[in-house]
């Protein structure tokens, strides 16, 4: 069981493109769902900009459902793997039954909290009376299906952690295709408008979740999900929800950041730049990607072999993440610099969007390829177990840098607006450089010099 989908042989850059190629794909596949829904969205006739400022609104509440994915399934995965790399197969099953027994119990409460508190959720997150009909429409409907969100999500991370990079992009490549066939359905054919769009996405999700538990109960899967590992214990959900709480914390802090960032945008620019930061937050999902991909993989990789205590292996993992991260966020960093106008363009080609919307992605993306340092420094603490990192630094770049720097700047007469934009450049060099280098510090060169198969095979034949 040790050898089938184990990390600790071949080249530590093939095991991790092996996973990261198909979770690069099922990233891009993933931010179809979305960027699909504001692509068409953005083509409604007549009311095109107020109906994407009002799913724009809705994104803190989308990411919030996100966040509670990631809580259980970024905390249980590397567990996981850290107990496939121990040969510990009965404790890696428990972590896994109990991460899917808290996936359904967070989705159960979290739908019917914000269900009774939407509005003044969606008022809170900016909307104005003009854009909140289509923000409710919107997320009425996403809440219904926001359990099939976190069973896809979450335990797609099981998936992955075994192994099986190309199943795991099935399962997102299965409902991205039904949300692109059905979005225009629903939306154009049906004139439903945003509601369809809505629709689309939570019928795509529903059959995702179905793939997901159809392929992990099944006879394929290394490691099975069975019922009678689903009852929770207390010690694994502590160790589950305590790693995961890093992933948690920066999809809440994001959800934050985009909150205030909206409030601040309706006080001193009004719809058309909540519009605008809507479709920067789409830009930013895209370019993003790749290196959710890169992280993403190299997390499994990084855990088995830390479980199996090829320390050496570790090293050489964080290392080649690291450089192809940059080197790829460095050339993306130039292409937005270059050609801002069609990014923007892909969503919609407004005349105001565009002369707003231009300078903004210039501003936004300054320095962009330090987000790498960011990804890479938390990627790091998460797969060794290392939560008290994971979560400081998830916290630090968005609520100690980001939020206050999106209320103050934009008070500075010569800002004004634009120094919503500005808060974001700033976090990334700060953040970024404060995260690597504390992971190369406190971790990196902290890994034993030998591995300990190595040093017990010394050992052995010293006694001998």
């Amino acid at each position: 069981m040790m050898e089938k989908n184990g990390f600790t042989k071949g080249k530590i850059s093939r095991n991790i493109l092996n996973l990261a190629v198909p979770m690069t794909l099922a990233q891009l596949i993933n931010v179809l769902y979305n960027i699909i829904d504001r692509v068409y969205i953005g083509r409604l006739p007549h009311v095109a900009s107020h109906a994407l400022a009002g799913v724009g609104i809705t994104f803190p509440i989308i990411t919030i459902v996100i966040a509670f994915a990631n809580l259980i399934g970024m905390g249980g995965a590397p567990l996981f793997s850290i107990e496939r790399g121990k040969n510990n197969q009965s404790k890696a099953e428990e972590i896994m039954g109990n991460s899917f027994a808290l996936l359904i119990i967070c989705g159960i409460i979290l739908t019917i909290v914000i269900f009774l508190f939407k509005e003044p959720i969606l008022y809170l997150f900016g909307a104005s009376d003009t854009i909140f009909s289509y923000a409710n429409d919107y997320i009425s409907i996403y809440l219904c299906g926001s359990i099939f969100v976190m069973i896809s999500l979450g335990m797609n991370s099981f998936i992955n952690a075994q192994g099986f990079g190309k199943t795991g992009m099935y399962t997102v490549l299965i409902g991205a295709i039904l949300n692109l066939v059905l979005d225009p359905l629903f939306i154009f054919v049906f004139d439903l408008g945003v509601k369809g769009a809505a629709i689309a996405t939570i019928i795509s999700q529903f059959v995702s979740a179905l793939w997901v538990l159809y392929f992990l109960s099944g006879g394929d899967t290394i490691i099975k999900l069975k019922r009678e590992s689903m009852h929770l214990k207390l010690c694994l959900v502590k160790e589950i929800i305590t790693l995961g709480m890093s992933g948690f914390v920066m999809a809440i802090t994001n959800s934050l950041v985009q909150i205030v960032c909206n409030a601040t945008l309706q006080q001193y620019g009004g719809d058309i730049y909540i519009s605008v930061m809507t479709v920067l937050n789409s830009i930013r999902e895209v370019i993003t990607m790749p290196v959710s991909g890169i992280t993403n993989g190299s997390q499994p990789v990084m855990s088995f072999n830390y479980g199996a205590g090829c320390f050496r292996r570790v090293k050489k993992c964080i290392r080649f993440m690291s450089v192809v991260c940059v080197s790829y966020m460095v050339i993306m960093w130039l292409i937005t610099l270059a050609i801002p106008d069609i990014f923007i363009k892909i969503f919609n080609d407004d005349a105001l969007l565009l002369e707003k919307g231009v300078p903004a992605v210039r501003l936004y993306y300054f320095g962009y390829f330090m987000m790498a340092f960011q990804f890479c420094g938390q990627s790091s603490f998460v797969a060794l177990n290392k939560s008290r990192q994971a979560i400081f630094f998830s916290l630090f770049r968005k609520v100690i840098i980001v939020v206050p720097l999106t209320l103050w700047l934009p008070t500075i007469p010569s800002l004004g607006v634009m120094g919503v934009f500005l808060a974001e450049p700033i976090s990334n060099f700060i953040g970024g450089s404060a995260s690597f280098l504390t992971m190369l510090v406190s971790v990196y060169r902290k890994l034993p010099a030998r591995d300990d198969r190595i040093a017990s095979l010394e050992e052995m034949s010293m006694v001998q």
